[in-house]
């Protein structure tokens, strides 16, 4: 629901398993060692169904609801127990670090009782070059965070984070500008 960009669709055909498939893709992933840096993005990549750059660094466990939503760029880093429901779409450029205990949420349920339990709200999230997202940070749909900022520990991101930009706060409020941005996004 963050910034009014939210999308209403009934739950789909099919949503079910892709949630069931996820789960046990992740639950094989999250039995790897860390040290096993090739096994985790072999099945990094079965989860997202996209090739996977030997720059990745994850630490398991992580969590997703989906998977093949989820589209990362080079040289990113997910600390463990980061939780990606990507119904909505997560796109994360090159060169962001994610912290520990991480949450991207794309996706939600109508506010309307009546239609609670049989549709979703859904937007996606975009995470530009350089950004570094502080542990246990939330960001929500809808949300894209611009090349460069920082996103405080432990803050709830409801709107966009201009690049550059020191966010903190629940819910999340711009602080300081860091500077000019190195180069535009690449993605």
């Amino acid at each position: 629901m963050a910034d009014g960009r939210s999308t209403d669709f009934p739950i789909p055909a099919g949503f079910r398993e892709r949630v069931e498939q996820a789960i046990r893709v992740t639950e094989r992933l999250n039995k790897l060692p860390y040290d096993e840096l090739d096994a985790i993005r072999a099945t990094w990549a079965d989860l997202t169904g996209q090739p996977v750059d030997e720059t990745l660094r994850l630490i398991p466990p992580v969590y997703s609801d989906h998977g093949i939503n989820i589209r990362l760029g080079r040289n990113v880093f997910i600390n463990q127990g980061c939780r990606f429901n990507d119904i909505g779409g997560i796109e994360i450029g090159d060169d962001v670090m994610i912290g520990p205990g991480v949450s991207l949420i794309t996706s939600g349920h109508p506010l309307d009782p009546a239609s609670r339990r049989s549709g979703i709200t859904a937007a996606p999230i975009r995470i530009e070059r350089n950004v570094w997202v502080g542990a246990s940070a939330m960001i929500l749909q809808g949300v894209t965070v611009g090349a460069d900022a920082v996103i405080g520990a432990g803050a709830i991101v409801t709107h966009d984070v201009p690049p550059a930009t020191l966010a903190v706060g629940v819910p999340a409020k711009a602080v300081r500008n860091l500077g000019t941005p190195t180069v535009a996004s690449s993605r």
